[in-house]
């Protein structure tokens, strides 16, 4: 597993202010998890010359993800891909009416993820469900969409044998212990605390393949 080339993607969630020019890997990965987990390992794993990038983009839904897919995620050959999207597909429909609807995000999600296989055969994928508290932006009316998104993403898991991480699991087990906002200052977008919850499930989860 040494040298292997980590590649986190997806919207704001996941950029949380991640440096653009950033060519070189374990540089400007923003302030969120990915940041924490990257840390983690490079601290955990020193020597092994793992090299982490964070490609995520602030209002992203899958479509746009799929657009520059090529440049953002093939090109880096990355050995592991974790794909964190979903929520905007929703939030963009309720605010803008520019969303994208679940048989057309599951079309896309599909799409990226085959492309993905032919041409990164070995690839390992971690594939995060979208998450929402109804609080702050998110009102009751997004709950039932963002379900059946999570169950897309968690049918994309199974079907490409990639490691599910059940976020919105982990975000309503923690509200035994801190109120909404506590975790997702919106309803959507975490905190340090967030952050902190999705990275220790993100370790968890992909610790038989990195």
């Amino acid at each position: 597993m040494n040298n292997q080339v980590i590649l986190f993607q997806g919207d704001s969630i996941t950029d949380c202010g991640r440096a653009r020019d950033a060519v070189q890997p374990n540089t400007g990965l923003g302030t969120g998890y990915p940041m924490l987990a990257a840390s983690a390992l490079l601290c955990a794993k020193a020597g092994e010359g793992l090299k982490f990038f964070n490609r995520g983009i602030s209002g992203n839904r899958i479509v746009d993800l799929y657009a520059r897919w090529k440049v953002d995620g093939l090109n880096l050959t990355p050995d592991v891909i974790s794909i964190l999207i979903g929520v905007n597909d929703t939030w963009h429909e309720f605010g803008s009416k520019n969303g994208v609807d679940i048989p057309r995000f599951e079309q896309f999600y599909r799409m990226l993820l085959e492309w993905t296989l032919k041409t990164r055969p070995g690839v390992k994928l971690v594939l995060g469900e979208p998450f929402v508290y109804v609080c702050g932006a998110v009102s009751q009316d997004w709950v039932p969409e963002v379900n059946q998104r999570r169950d897309v993403v968690r049918k994309m898991a199974r079907d490409f044998d990639a490691v599910f991480i059940p976020y919105q699991d982990i975000f309503n087990e923690a509200l035994k212990r801190a109120p909404a906002e506590y975790w997702l200052a919106d309803g959507v977008h975490p905190t340090y605390a967030g952050h902190s919850l999705m990275a220790d499930a993100w370790l968890k989860g992909t610790d038989k393949i990195i």
